[in-house]
């Protein structure tokens, strides 16, 4: 992946996405993907790196990306991905429901409130609690693959437009959402701190905005 990255290091999030030794190219229309393809052949060719083309597509309107499928207005979930989370079976033991909150918060950024919602279950993960499945793990299970089939399209964030965040602090947790014209970009949530749990609303709020600054800084510093 180093080696990738090296070398279309100068078209890297531009026109271009590498992970390991999958290449990603991505253009506004046809005659610029032309452009970048050519330039992306000659790249590879200087570099004395070899591309199976058999295993190549060219001219999609959507692909699938890690776990993703991506469209022309934006991404969404891997609908085979999501089947597999839909069904997968009561866990039986602690280590099967990490599994699970591990393969469903792959999509944490698709589901409003994920970490709010997956509170009683990451509670079971804990040491100190003993492993006994009651109808609010049931209830949380359920919850969390219902949200799967409902996921929107994320859309693609413009840095020439202004974003809109809107938020919601309550002593269940923190949860966000950041937009443009109106489209999700993406949700955000977080459990409170133990400290956090007696905090008056004020406060709450006022955290909710430091955990916004932070996880969407890429996003928000410098928007005016």
């Amino acid at each position: 992946m180093d080696l990738m990255n090296r070398v279309f290091y100068s078209y890297l999030d531009t026109f271009i996405v590498v992970f390991i030794d999958d290449i990603l190219i991505y253009s506004s229309s046809k005659v610029k993907y032309e452009g970048y393809l050519q330039v992306v052949l000659e790249t590879l060719r200087q570099n004395r790196l070899y591309a199976k083309f058999s295993k190549y597509e060219f001219w999609l309107e959507n692909v699938k990306f890690l776990c993703h499928v991506i469209l022309g207005e934006g991404i969404s979930v891997d609908p085979q991905k999501v089947e597999a989370i839909m069904n997968w079976e009561r866990p039986t033991s602690v280590t099967e429901v990490r599994i699970f909150l591990g393969l469903a918060g792959y999509y944490m950024k698709f589901i409003k409130d994920f970490l709010i919602i997956t509170t009683p279950m990451t509670r079971l993960t804990r040491k100190e609690v003993p492993f006994v499945w009651s109808d609010d793990y049931e209830s949380c299970f359920n919850e969390l693959k219902e949200k799967l089939t409902t996921t929107p399209v994320l859309t693609l964030p413009s840095s020439l437009d202004g974003y809109v965040v809107y938020s919601d602090a309550s002593h269940h947790g923190l949860g966000c959402v950041l937009m443009q014209h109106g489209k999700v970009i993406a949700y955000a949530s977080r459990q409170l701190k133990n400290r956090e749990r007696n905090y008056p609303t004020h406060d709450l709020e006022l955290a909710e905005i430091v955990f916004i600054l932070k996880i969407w800084r890429h996003y928000l510093y410098g928007v005016t």
